[in-house]
């Protein structure tokens, strides 16, 4: 699904001089890549704080944690994403309440989000899924109106722009809400070689809370303010990052380009329903995800494989029908989108590294089963 060797190969002088200064300091915990990390990512989302963290998930249960909320309060979110997402409104004591999501464009379903909001409603996290933002503007609408937190998860989304309906404003995702969170597991479309994740913030004082709750609620050493957590960027993981920074615009015009061969392929076919985009944001496509009409996913999976070529479903299960979250005493038939979505999505190989060659060969083989299903 990744070709993170052949990315890798791209740029390894750049990668081993950067990680060579690490090891020449031995400065690997919270060492100045962290600090030169933080500052460049800063720069490119056009943000005043990064705050560097372990990992995606990590990020999302800090923002909920510097919010400083109460056991019961309710979180809105997606039905469709991954489970971190839910999993941490859940540890910290709070209430999942989820909303089904746009079958066009896989994201929270922004119209709907007031008819869940209570008394006991305290934020909304909009998950821009695959690739492209949720619709920011209604969302901080009804945020405003309710007096709501925004935490953007910009887990897969890194690099997007989103698009305001007034004038030629564009600002990058994870930049518009309260807090912005993302993630760079290696496959991201700017990823680390391990795991890492930050935090982003034009809020002063949830800047200040959120650096020190990474590092145990210490405000100054041995002097903790706060309940925190220890998670923390490695200096070796800020040099890796410093350096693919610099080529994720990059990045993200290369899967632009491999969606763009897909749509190609793909668009008009009876049985295929390519990725929509959006008149607000752009599209970076973390994934490259179809849907089918009258097709087996499962025997497309197994012919694929068969051809050497690697599919995955993202995501097989909605949240609301996952035994963890049964508590939450939602039924099937409550999200028909999404529970319609797991059932007819498939993703494809989607990265940095893919040759005209080789979407050829997987689109080729995916039209040939479909016409012959």
């Amino acid at each position: 699904m990744v070709d993170l060797k052949g990315q890798y190969q791209k740029i390894k002088n750049e990668i081993d001089d950067s990680l060579r200064e690490v090891f020449d300091t031995t400065a690997f915990i919270r060492g100045p890549k962290v600090k030169e990390f933080e500052t460049a990512l800063a720069s490119y989302l056009g943000v005043k704080k990064v705050i560097a963290c372990a990992n995606g998930t990590d990020a999302l249960q800090v923002a909920l944690m510097a919010l400083e909320l109460k056991p019961g309060d309710e979180i809105i979110t997606s039905d469709f994403t991954f489970i971190a997402t839910v999993e941490v409104i859940a540890l910290l004591g709070l209430k999942p309440v989820l909303i089904d999501v746009d079958i066009n464009t896989f994201n929270i379903e922004a119209h709907a989000i007031e008819n869940v909001i209570t008394d006991r409603t305290k934020a909304i996290i909009p998950v821009h899924l695959f690739g492209q933002c949720s619709n920011m503007e209604k969302i901080m609408s009804i945020a405003q109106k309710y007096n709501l937190y925004v935490i953007e998860d910009n887990a897969q989304a890194l690099g997007t722009e989103y698009i305001f309906s007034t004038g030629n404003n564009r600002v990058k995702s994870g930049t518009i809400g309260d807090i912005g969170c993302t993630s760079f597991f290696p496959s991201k479309n700017l990823g680390c070689y391990g795991d890492g994740g930050a935090l982003f913030t034009n809020n002063d004082e949830l800047a200040e809370r959120i650096s020190s709750l990474v590092n145990h609620g210490m405000t100054m050493q041995y002097y903790h303010d706060f309940v925190g957590i220890n998670s923390r960027l490695d200096s070796v993981q800020a040099a890796i990052l410093l350096i693919k920074l610099k080529y994720l615009d990059n990045y993200c015009k290369e899967r632009q380009k491999a969606a763009a061969y897909y749509n190609r392929k793909f668009s008009g076919h009876p049985k295929l329903i390519i990725p929509a985009g959006s008149s607000f944001s752009s599209h970076v496509f973390h994934q490259y995800t179809l849907r089918f009409i009258d097709v087996d996913r499962q025997k497309l999976m197994e012919y694929l494989k068969s051809k050497g070529i690697p599919t995955a479903i993202y995501y097989p299960v909605p949240l609301h029908l996952q035994n963890a979250y049964k508590y939450l005493n939602y039924t099937e038939g409550d999200f028909p989108v999404t529970e319609a979505l797991c059932k007819t999505i498939i993703s494809l190989p989607m990265h940095t590294e893919l040759d005209e060659e080789q979407l050829e060969y997987i689109t080729t083989n995916i039209l040939n089963f479909a016409d012959n299903y």
